[in-house]
């Protein structure tokens, strides 16, 4: 296969589809002039099915781009040509109106390095050449180039041009590895294409969603609004569901990832209490000094009957109280409890009590808290005596809600189980640590302002406010207030694009499918048109030509196909060990996770490499030849006009991921309390760095396109 030239008939147009035929033959040893090779291609394109169209054409003008594209850019070319994107400066889109279908095929294994003879994807040959001609120069990493560009500023001279790390690569046959050469035979270039993530926080996001989910085009009102939280937008056919309270209690493991101190109920056996009792007495916020917990023996003791749940009711028979506190800085630079706020289910105040620290204060951060000095002098009040007010209050079936509540927590020194936290059921839009302030979330959801005042926050108005942010997610349900519900599904946007009328079916709605291993039904491919699920590559190439070209077998997929195909190919990205496990096509519930989670993954010496075995040379050279083959295959099933689009998802993530293990084992031992030196895992500013270039590493990828 991987010598073989495909020879595409009149109808198919000619290999790339995006007027770069006389490059590719340039390269390829032959020299026919400008003229001819235009016209050669044109006369293949005036006619589709017998009729004469203004083909599609992709044209990349050569330039200096000075960052890579990233993975909404192949979204926003695809919303270009079909609903209602602008158009890409990046690239030039002849015809765009004509494209007839669009393919997006995610291969995740695939990398730049295969491609430039860095990463080897075949045994190595005797007296084979160390390098291949026109091979790129090695990347540096950004602080190295933060480096080098610093070092030449002192010396007076100018800034290296390195924008040839982000234009797009010729693909030259000869060039390239065997099992890859076929990919030269569709593909003009390959482009360095940028996985979405966070360098501050080091994370890698999902290039599943970057894709399939699109924020909605801005209105006129948007642009006409000022600064501040705009109201979410609710993608088209969301439906409420009311849901009960005891749907976003916080579970342990999300407590003890947002730093809360977990309350012995949550422990059954007597060496599980123990050991938690110690490493809270390491940590110091055991009953010595000064911590209490709420008399909550087991869990299960919180369970109302059902015959006293009245039909429908939100808060199913608990005690719902919102609790926010206001705290100042005393000796020591300690945070102590200056106010107590708390507001019953129905708005009522249950308690609002000023509390007289038991240091001296040094400041009372009365811009925040409001409280002054005239204000604590006469107060008597101590924590202890709010501890037990609190504790005759927060009975078994009572649930805090609060926004951040582990600090106020920490500053009542108290431990409750059942907790409801708006900063986590109300998640940032770039997920953890980041979080969502209350003062944003409620003019966001509720159209609300709060924290106005010049003399700091009132926290009875920012209890209510979060009371208010729990009783409207309960009423929307689950999804409300999330990603899943501020963005909209690709699939969503293109219906409410109708199909030009040249094509088959003319004014219907754009149609979409997704096609990947396990049951993607489940998932992103829930607002699809048609949903394939599959238990190998090969299933995946018959999948996508089913639902482009259409299948009367299925009678889910629309005739004549559908507009717009997501498929993805795994069988690279498992011999390679970038996912753990593959899904199970017979396992409703089976993730498809493209990255490890860190609690399935295990850690070693931070400064090593990611422990995982490279597979043997011929192993990898056939994997990759059979990818390459089903990418072929399905370049061959498609139509003319067809835009086809190939992209990695990442770069290699497996040291991302050995790293955020340590990281999390590393945060269980610390802040069980446990002396420095016996920390089985240790977290330094060492590898920070290395966890910085990891992310920066992976989020490296790769894709290529082409109209057929």
């Amino acid at each position: 296969m991987g010598n073989r030239k495909r020879k595409l008939s009149s109808d198919e147009s000619n290999s790339h589809g995006n007027g770069v035929a006389e490059t590719l033959s340039r390269v390829q040893g032959d020299t026919p002039s400008t003229e001819d090779s235009n016209s050669s291609a044109m006369k293949k394109r005036k006619r589709v099915d017998g009729e004469k169209v203004k083909y599609p054409d992709l044209t990349y003008a050569e330039g200096k781009l000075q960052s890579s594209i990233r993975i909404a850019d192949l979204q926003g070319l695809l919303l270009y040509c079909f609903a209602d994107g602008i158009a890409p400066q990046w690239i030039s889109m002849k015809h765009s109106g004509h494209v007839r279908k669009v393919v997006v095929l995610m291969v995740p294994g695939l990398e730049m390095g295969m491609f430039d003879g860095t990463i080897p994807v075949e045994p190595a040959k005797e007296n084979s050449e160390e390098t291949k001609p026109n091979q790129p120069p090695p990347t540096e990493s950004p602080e190295d180039e933060r480096a080098a560009d610093f070092e030449r500023w002192k010396q007076g001279l100018p800034q290296e041009d390195r924008s040839h790390r982000f234009n797009p690569r010729p693909l030259i046959r000869d060039n390239l590895a065997q099992p890859l050469q076929p990919l030269a035979d569709i593909f003009p270039h390959i482009w360095p294409v940028k996985a979405p993530g966070d360098n501050k926080y080091n994370k890698v996001h999902s290039p599943l969603q970057a894709i399939l989910l699109s924020s909605a085009p801005k209105s006129k009102n948007d642009e006409s609004r000022g600064k501040g939280a705009r109201p979410p937008k609710v993608e088209k056919g969301f439906v409420p569901k009311r849901t009960p309270i005891t749907a976003f209690v916080t579970s342990r493991e999300d407590l003890q990832d947002s730093d809360y101190i977990l309350h012995p109920a949550f422990f059954t056996s007597e060496e599980e209490k123990s050991s938690q009792a110690e490493a809270r007495r390491r940590s110091g916020n055991a009953a010595e000094h000064g911590w209490v917990d709420t008399q909550v023996s087991t869990l299960e003791s919180a369970e109302v009957p059902d015959a006293e749940i009245e039909k429908g009711s939100m808060t199913a028979g608990r005690d719902v109280f919102a609790l926010d506190c206001e705290m100042c800085i005393t000796e020591g630079g300690q945070s102590e409890l200056t106010r107590i706020s708390m507001v019953r289910w129905d708005g009522d105040v249950v308690l609002d009590e000023l509390v007289k620290p038991d240091r001296p204060v040094i400041n009372y951060l009365t811009r925040f808290s409001g409280i002054t000095p005239e204000m604590l002098e006469p107060v008597t009040t101590t924590l202890a005596d709010i501890q037990q007010r609190l504790l005759a209050i927060l009975t078994p079936r009572a649930i805090l809600v609060g926004h951040s509540l582990n600090s106020d927590l920490t500053a009542l020194k108290l431990v409750h189980p059942f907790i409801v936290d708006t900063s986590i059921i109300y998640p940032h839009p770039r997920g953890p640590p980041l979080k969502c302030s209350l003062k944003w979330l409620t003019q966001k959801y509720m159209g609300k302002q709060i924290q106005n005042g010049m003399a700091g926050h009132d926290s009875i108005e920012d209890a209510r406010a979060v009371l208010e942010l729990v009783k409207l997610k309960c009423e929307k349900g689950e999804r409300w207030g999330t990603s899943d519900s501020s963005n909209e599904s690709i699939f969503r946007r293109l219906s409410r694009s109708v199909r030009p009328a040249y094509v088959p079916r003319p004014g219907e709605e754009r149609t979409g499918a997704v096609v990947d291993w396990g049951n993607p039904e489940r998932g992103f491919g829930s607002q699809a048109t048609v949903s394939i699920g599959c238990q190998d590559d090969d299933a995946v190439v018959n999948g996508v030509s089913a639902v482009i070209n259409g299948d009367e077998s299925n009678v889910s997929i629309p005739g004549g196909g559908v507009d717009f195909a997501w498929a993805r190919l795994r069988e690279l990205e498992y011999l390679r060990g970038w996912c753990n496990r593959m899904p199970d096509p017979n396992n409703a519930n089976e993730s498809t996770t493209l990255i490890p989670p860190p609690e399935e993954t295990t850690p070693t010496a931070a400064t090593g490499s990611a422990s995982t075995d490279v597979p043997q040379p011929d192993v990898l050279a056939e994997t990759v030849s059979r990818t390459v083959s089903n990418i072929s295959r399905i370049y061959d099933s498609l139509p003319p006009c067809t835009l086809f689009m190939v992209y990695s998802g990442t770069g290699d993530p497996r040291e991302v991921s050995r790293l955020q293990a340590i990281h999390k084992q590393h945060r269980e031992e610390f802040k069980s309390g446990k002396p420095w030196d016996s920390l089985t895992y240790k977290w330094t500013d060492t590898e920070e760095q290395l966890l910085k270039k990891a992310c920066e590493r992976a989020r490296e990828g790769c894709g290529f396109m082409c109209v057929k």
